[in-house]
């Protein structure tokens, strides 16, 4: 019955209206009504065949291939993951399905009895491709079969704070929810560093330690409006710089000299609570922080975006409709994320003397993000490698190409037209949608021109890399996490590396491999998000020879309750780039279930 039923997979065909633009949302109707009532008859209809397949797995035979291995020593996926791929990069094709799924999650979990059914539907599909358990604890067998593979693992606790209780200082008991996440973050560090401190050899040196922790600053705030705040105060006063960099532009050593409340420059945004708010964050940061120096955890601090277009699907409202006041925003939080990580950078990043017995620590300790689809990008990147030599730290890269293009550029025209019609642009205005003072987009206009972005970003690190290691430093002044599912680009790095003689091509077993050294490792990793580009990332695992992992999964974790925001949210904001992986991922799944199972 099961083979039956999964005969039918590739023949599904799903009806849907074209994808929507932010203009097309409107406020309740009857067509809405009912289009609507289809998304949940459709998702019903989902959500019966996933649970159906789902408990059924255990009778296909095939099940236990699990046991043979391949040509490179790697166990073969299981086929009931084969088919839980297959059926969520299903879902992950239909646009719209994506745009309405926070309504749709909100609906099926509002009514009795199928509020159950959905949370297992969730459990069983998107929670157990994209999600790595429910605590950081339970993440640990996933660690092992991963560092068995030969794969590091970048933690990223993905709970939110809900919007209401942020804005109402919620809590959970008699802790805040964003003080439960800060003491959640500093036990994914323990968790982690005890995972290293088990596999650890009396050779082994903390820069070889790959299990790494993400964190997200508006998640440790009662209210992330206050960045967006600090966001807009900082485009306002910081000093003008020739030539002019693009928005966000670049941070300042004294940036967080504003904390201090006589220092705040004419009118501001800021509020006494947000100025409050903000210093309690560092604080919290600087414990997250002193706590992966004392275990040798990297940190990496992920880019982030206020999620205009999550409100407005969830909500279907436009953005002076907002009942709330709730100010939508892009690229709202970036000023002050990139004010906050530079000083952590320049704390826990700090270089030791040559003489220092502190050498052996990890450096760089902290990670900032780069994002490749931003006009700034490399102009940013040579100005922060510039910037670290003088102040005498490390600077630490995640070079991704970034997932909210389309978001970007909306957010921009839409606050150019409201300009347009009124006058010169308030950065502070409850309507608007970006608080960029420049004429132009944050982002590039067009994909080919990220790309170049990426690939010379990609030249000038390695490039930096290789001049730290002839300078023969007691420490990396320069590390990389280079984050893309990109197979091109993940091979122009491997190249790169090769041409500029941080890493030969040999032969090993009859096929080329690149070799590299430690001192290479311990500055350069590749990474791709767990539950995606498993291809790519088994490839890069096969050609490479470290004597540490190389290669890293980016794997959330969260209870189900709270993470389901946080699924919903990412398929929204990836929207423009899944839809391609999402195809690419369920033509792979399918052409490895069909060879499994018919030859």
């Amino acid at each position: 019955m099961s083979l039956r039923l999964f005969r039918r997979l590739p023949f599904i065909r799903l009806t849907t209206s074209p994808s929507r633009g932010v203009s097309s949302v409107s406020g309740p109707s009857t067509a809405s009504s009912n289009r609507f009532l289809r998304y949940g008859l459709l998702s019903g209809g989902l959500l019966g065949a996933s649970l159906y397949i789902g408990h059924n797995l255990s009778t296909i035979h095939a099940d236990h291939a699990e046991t043979r291995v391949t040509e490179s020593r790697r166990p073969l996926t299981p086929i009931s993951s084969l088919i839980r791929s297959y059926a969520v990069y299903t879902m992950c094709s239909f646009p719209a399905l994506v745009d309405r799924s926070p309504s749709i999650l909100a609906f099926l979990t509002s009514v009795p009895g199928l509020k159950q059914i959905t949370e297992a539907f969730v459990r069983r599909t998107f929670f157990a491709q994209f999600v790595g358990g429910d605590t950081a604890h339970e993440c640990v067998p996933l660690l092992e079969s991963l560092r068995a593979e030969n794969k590091g693992t970048l933690f990223a606790y993905s709970v939110e704070v809900d919007e209401a209780e942020a804005t109402g200082g919620g809590s959970k008991g008699s802790v805040p929810v964003h003080k439960q996440i800060v003491q959640e973050m500093i036990r994914s560090i323990d968790v982690a560093a005890d995972f290293e401190d088990q596999r650890a050899s009396g050779s082994s040196s903390a820069a070889g330690r790959r299990t790494w922790v993400a964190v997200k600053l508006s998640a440790l705030l009662p209210d992330a409006r206050s960045l967006v705040n600090l966001s807009v105060y900082l485009t306002k006063t910081r000093p003008s710089r020739s030539p002019a960099m693009a928005f966000p532009g670049y941070p300042r050593a004294s940036d967080l000299d504003c904390l201090t409340s006589d220092q705040i420059k004419g009118e501001s945004p800021l509020t006494e609570q947000d100025i409050h708010d903000i210093k309690d964050l560092h604080s919290d940061l600087v414990k997250i922080c002193s706590r992966a120096q004392e275990r040798d955890i990297r940190i990496i601090i992920d880019a982030e975006y206020r999620h205009a277009l999550f409100f407005l699907s969830l909500h279907g409202t436009t953005p002076d409709e907002m009942s709330d006041g709730t100010q939508l925003v892009s690229s709202a939080s970036s000023p002050a994320i990139d004010a906050m990580t530079l000083s952590l950078m320049r704390q826990f990043n700090k270089l030791p003397d040559r003489s220092s017995s502190e050498c052996t620590l990890v450096r760089p300790l902290i990670y900032a993000t780069f994002q490749a689809y931003l006009r700034r990008n490399l102009e940013y990147l040579e100005q922060s490698l510039k910037d670290a030599k003088a102040g005498n730290y490390a600077l630490g890269v995640k070079l991704v190409r970034g997932a909210y293009h389309p978001h970007e550029t909306i957010a921009h025209e839409t606050a150019a037209a409201a300009a347009a019609l009124s006058g010169p642009r308030n950065l502070h205005s409850r309507t608007s949608l970006s608080i960029s003072p420049d004429p132009h987009p944050p982002v590039w206009s067009t994909k080919p021109e990220t790309d170049a972005c990426y690939n010379a970003s990609v030249h000038l690190i390695i490039s930096s890399i290789r001049d730290d290691i002839a300078a023969h430093q007691p420490v990396p002044t320069v590390g990389v996490l280079f984050g893309s599912h990109n197979w091109e680009s993940c091979d122009l790095i491997l190249e790169e590396l090769v041409k500029q003689g941080l890493a030969c091509r040999e032969k090993q077993d009859g096929r080329e491999v690149v070799s590299m050294g430690d001192e290479v490792v311990a500055r350069v990793t590749l990474g791709q998000l767990f539950g995606m580009g498993d291809a790519l990332t088994n490839y890069l695992v096969d050609k490479t020879r470290s004597s540490s992992p190389f290669v890293i999964k980016y794997v959330p974790y969260g209870a189900l309750s709270e993470v389901m925001p946080y699924l919903s949210r990412r398929a929204i904001e990836n929207a423009s780039v899944l839809g391609g992986h999402a195809a690419a991922e369920r033509k792979r799944a399918w052409a490895e279930i069909r060879t499994r199972l018919f030859g």
